[in-house]
């Protein structure tokens, strides 16, 4: 299976972040080929990190990492720790989202 390098995807949803007035920042960069990657959305009510991952049939897929409300600064900064710990090749990227709505496409599981 195909897939697209995480650099080339970081810097695609960046671009159409920005175009949706919803601007992002890389807050780390990981492996530009096939590193994961770990989407802050930054909302009134908090922020919720989204985690990159594969359904079972192998379709490409989020999940909300610190759950199903936004969390504070600390909770992420935790969540993120113990990620980027577990795999240093990891991509953080961070999204002002008001309604913490991703502004790429995400399917969410």
């Amino acid at each position: 299976m195909d897939r697209v390098k995480s650099r080339l995807w970081v810097q695609s949803a960046l671009r159409l972040a920005d175009a949706a007035g919803r601007p992002g920042a890389v807050l780390r960069s990981g492996d530009p080929d096939a590193g994961g990657i770990l989407a802050v959305l930054r909302g009134r009510e908090g922020l919720v990190v989204l985690s990159q991952v594969r359904t079972s049939a192998g379709e490409a897929a989020w999940m909300r990492g610190t759950g199903g409300v936004p969390v504070d600064q600390q909770a992420a900064d935790a969540y993120l720790d113990r990620q980027l710990h577990r795999d240093p090749d990891l991509w953080v990227v961070e999204f002002e989202c008001p309604d913490l709505v991703p502004p790429f496409e995400a399917r969410l599981v």
